[in-house]
C-alpha cells in the first residue's frame, strides 16, 4: 500500500443543507494518514445546498440529481464517479452523521489489521444518538432463525465480524468494490446498505465493525402512522421511503432462503392488522364519547 492511500468518501444529499455542511465540516478535520476526497451527489435540493457546498468547500466534486434518485440511486452515481479515480478505499458517509475526528483514521488502522484494501473488507463505524445515548445504526446481525429481522451490534471493545451495515459510516476495500461492483440498481432509496454488506460476504469477504464510536446522528424511526385512512397509511407505507414492494421482494428473494415469499408478505400483514385494529379502537372510542355526549 501507498504511503498515503487515497480514500474517496461518497455521501448523497437532498435538502438538509446544515447538516451537509456539518458533515463536511467533520470529513475535512479529519486526523488520517490519507488523500481523503469527496464526492458528493445533490438530489435536486432546493434549499441551497450544492451552492453552499461550492463556496465552503470548493475541493469537494459536487454532481447534480433532479430529486428523483433517492439514497441508493444517489449512491450509485456517486460511486461511479469515485471508483473512475481508483482510491484505495471508498467512505460511505451519510449527510446527517457527523464524524469523530479520528474515526476515519481508527477505521483504516482497523482495515489494515485485517488485511488491507487488498482484501474484500468492509469496516464500520458505530453510530450514537446524541439524544438517546445509545447506537442507532451500526453494524448489524441477522437473528437465529429469523434471517429477515436484524439487530445493530455495538458498541463493541474489539473488532467484531458481522452479516452486514448501515450505510451511515463505512470504509470499503478497492477489492470489495472490484468484486461487488457498485449498489444494487434494483433499490432507489432502501436497502441497497444491507444488500452491499451481505454481496461483500457473498463474494467471501468480510464485514467489521470497528470498536467505539464513530460519530453520531440522530435516529430515523421511517414509516410512523399519521391518523389517516387505512388505504392512504398502507400507500405510504409501500412508498419509496419506506418499504415497496417490489424492492422488498427482490431483497427478500435473494437473502431470505426457501421461505422468501413468508417473509416478503409478512410486513405488509403485521402492518395492515395494526391499521385496521388502530381505526376499530379510534372508532369505538368515538362512539363511547358520543354515548356519554348524549
Amino acid at each position: 500500500m501507498s504511503e498515503h492511500p487515497s480514500i474517496a468518501a461518497v455521501l448523497t444529499v437532498h435538502n438538509r443543507r446544515d447538516l451537509t455542511l456539518a458533515c463536511l465540516d467533520a470529513l475535512a478535520a479529519q486526523a488520517v494518514d490519507a488523500d481523503l476526497e469527496v464526492y458528493l451527489f445533490d438530489d435536486g435540493s432546493t434549499d441551497g445546498t450544492a451552492e453552499q457546498v461550492a463556496e465552503q468547500h470548493p475541493d469537494v466534486t459536487v454532481l447534480l440529481g433532479d430529486g428523483s434518485f433517492y439514497w441508493n440511486g444517489g449512491m450509485r452515481v456517486a460511486m461511479a464517479r469515485a471508483r473512475r479515480a481508483e482510491p484505495d478505499w471508498y467512505l460511505w458517509v451519510n449527510d446527517d452523521t457527523t464524524l469523530r475526528p479520528d474515526t476515519v483514521q481508527r477505521l483504516l488502522e482497523v482495515a489494515n489489521a485485517k488485511g488491507g484494501a487488498d482484501e474484500p473488507l468492509a469496516v464500520v463505524g458505530a453510530i450514537m444518538d446524541p439524544d438517546r445515548g445509545e447506537v442507532v445504526y451500526s453494524g448489524v446481525m441477522r437473528r437465529d432463525f429469523r434471517p429477515m429481522l436484524w439487530d445493530w451490534i455495538g458498541p463493541v471493545d474489539a473488532p467484531a465480524e458481522v452479516d452486514t451495515m448501515n450505510g451511515n459510516c463505512v470504509l470499503i476495500s478497492r477489492e470489495a468494490a472490484r468484486r461487488v461492483g457498485n449498489l444494487n440498481p434494483n433499490f432507489q432509496h432502501s436497502m441497497g446498505d444491507y444488500d452491499y454488506g451481505l454481496r461483500i460476504r457473498d463474494e467471501g469477504g468480510i464485514v467489521w465493525l470497528a470498536p467505539g464510536i464513530a460519530g453520531e446522528c440522530r435516529f430515523n424511526p421511517g414509516y410512523q402512522p399519521v391518523g389517516e385512512s387505512v388505504r392512504d397509511e398502507l400507500v405510504r407505507f409501500t412508498d419509496t421511503k419506506h418499504l415497496p414492494p417490489v424492492e422488498w421482494g427482490v431483497f427478500v428473494r435473494q437473502w431470505g432462503g426457501r421461505a422468501w415469499p413468508v417473509f416478503w408478505m409478512s410486513p405488509y400483514v403485521k402492518q395492515s392488522a395494526r391499521l385496521v385494529s388502530a381505526g376499530l379502537r379510534a372508532q369505538v372510542k368515538k362512539l363511547k364519547e358520543l354515548s356519554q355526549g348524549t
